[in-house]
């Protein structure tokens, strides 16, 4: 081929107009292609497989506010003054995830992702930050292979640890996994967290155990271990969801569970001498037995025969793996004090004790574990803290002051210790290790809706207050899987930096920084992105 004589080349006037409506006829279809439109186009070229209309579900779709609310925990993210999403895409393969990265990349779409949706303030499926935005919803992406000859399994993220649990116990009678207490949680954003259970004591959390791992990085490439080294393969257990790509997939190292363990829960009131036992629990909790896991339930609750009257209730919630008879040698040798007997203990299966401590009621199928769903759907507002020295019974009759004005408050204390105690900060980024007694949460729930959602807010942040003195300082830290946006937001602002240290330094302590670094190798752009993502370090100004 020949390029054309100087004769023949058109005037340069021509061109430029030519130039000029290819340009403008472009902008104008763009305009008139919708968000939706232009993504499924995107897709269908970058994709190896065709992705169907059926994974598509616009706010034009009957079904569309069915799907937002599917997984979605907390219903304050779901109110009509919340912004919603352009639509929501659920991927069938991990090609589609890929192509979906790429397209949002490509198109400038904000993306939100959500493997379960127990993210306590919405993160997954709200913007607060930037508009329009997707949701990319890997609920379909949910195989579990169990390999028992290799104490692992391969599990997709969308599947519920319930799931997991399930299948571990469909192969083995004798193995397990150390994770989540709450069964509906979504298996790719808890393991991210840090991922905590009634087994951390002995085999720390689920992101201590994981082998390997799929993600799909900033620039649409799945990496597994090998792939993306070692950097990001100790952020990603532990530093938080959405930081540093989609995960696709876990590999997880099953641990050994005896064939019979023991559940039990105890309550105590306040006339039950509920203060002078909790006490105690919190100078014993971090030193019992590794293979004892006693957390403890704090509620307001009704008196018996009192109406109108409440109390305090403290329930000790229990896991032991063994039997009954070494329990209770274990209980009235470190605390005979909650005055535990045999009839208050329940020996069973390890797949059937993890229907207990998540609160089904007895006789529950284990099946009810594939319906990966959960039972619970409030308004709420939560927020925690992590206890280094134990907290004195002054303090917790304020607490209980305090507890009483509320409607329907909250407190779960998980103890640590054992296997917590002996594995180093650093080893992935979630840092809450020796020296942490017990972790607490704190939660306000309500029906009302929006109407009263400032009253309990405002309840919830004086209880916070009030606790500063009794739990850790410098940083006080926070457990990055109960998302807190009072600790400080990240934005699109040249202080997000600045701001992200705020609670950077809470949920991570001196692994912040490590994070950051790995967050600007990475993903320099900041495509994955969110109110409290980690955020790459700012670029130098020459």
């Amino acid at each position: 081929m020949t390029f054309p004589s100087k004769e023949m080349t058109f005037p340069s006037r021509y061109v430029l107009s030519l130039l000029l409506i290819l340009l403008l006829s472009s902008a104008s279809r763009t305009n008139s292609d919708s968000v939706e439109d232009s993504f499924i186009h995107c897709l269908n070229s970058n994709s190896d497989l065709s992705v169907p209309f059926s994974t598509f579900c616009d706010q034009k779709n009957s079904s569309f506010g069915s799907i937002l609310q599917s997984s979605a925990q907390n219903l304050r993210y779901l109110t009509p003054s919340m912004p919603k999403p352009e639509f929501i895409f659920t991927p069938l393969y991990e090609s589609h995830v890929q192509a979906a990265v790429i397209c949002s990349k490509q198109l400038g779409i904000h993306l939100r992702v959500r493997s379960g949706g127990h993210d306590y303030e919405g993160l997954s499926y709200v913007s607060e930050i930037e508009t329009p935005f997707i949701i990319v919803d890997l609920a379909r992406l949910r195989a579990i292979s169990v390999d028992i000859e290799s104490n692992s399994a391969w599990v997709q993220t969308g599947a519920t640890i319930g799931e997991v649990y399930y299948r571990i116990a469909e192969n083995s009678k004798i193995h397990g996994f150390p994770a989540g207490l709450c069964t509906s949680l979504g298996v790719g954003g808890h393991i991210t967290g840090g991922a905590y259970g009634s087994m951390m004591r002995k085999y720390g959390l689920g992101a201590d155990n994981v082998l390997d791992a799929r993600i799909v990085d900033a620039n649409g490439k799945i990496l597994d271990r090998e792939a993306m080294g070692e950097d990001l393969f100790w952020a990603i257990r532990g530093g938080g969801g959405a930081s540093f790509g989609i995960i696709l997939s876990w590999k997880i190292k099953l641990v050994p569970v005896p064939e019979t363990v023991t559940v039990f829960t105890v309550t105590k009131t306040l006339e039950q001498g509920a203060t002078k036992i909790l006490y105690r629990w919190q100078q014993v909790a971090d030193k019992l037995d590794e293979d004892l896991f006693i957390r403890v339930i704090i509620q307001a609750a009704e008196i018996p025969g009192r109406k109108g009257q409440r109390t305090i209730s403290t329930s000790y919630n229990a896991l032991f793996l063994g039997g009954v008879d070494r329990l209770l040698q274990v209980m009235q040798e470190s605390f005979p004090e909650l005055g535990l007997t045999q009839k208050d203990c329940i020996e069973t299966s390890w797949i059937k004790s993890v229907l207990y401590i998540a609160g089904y009621p007895s006789n529950t199928p284990p099946e009810v574990l594939l319906q990966g769903k959960s039972t619970f759907k409030n308004y709420f507002k939560a927020k925690s803290d992590f206890v280094r020295e134990p907290i004195p019974e002054t303090a917790l009759e304020g607490l209980w002051k305090r507890f009483l004005e509320e409607e329907g408050p909250l407190s779960i204390w998980n103890p640590y210790g054992g296997m917590m105690s002996k594995i180093a900060e650093s080893a992935i980024p979630f840092p809450h290790r020796n020296g942490t007694l017990f972790k607490i949460q704190y939660v306000t729930n309500w029906q009302d809706g929006e109407k009263n959602m400032a009253k309990h807010m405002e309840w919830i942040r004086r209880l916070y207050n009030y606790m500063a003195p009794y739990v850790s300082m410098l940083p006080r830290a926070a457990y990055v899987n109960y998302r807190d946006l009072d600790l400080g937001m990240n934005n699109k602002s040249n202080t997000s930096f600045i701001q992200a240290t705020a609670w950077g330094s809470r949920y991570f302590k001196d692994n912040f920084m490590r994070l950051v670094r790995v967050k600007t190798k990475v993903d320099p752009d900041n495509f994955f992105r969110h109110e409290q993502s980690i955020p790459p370090l700012p670029l130098q100004q020459g």
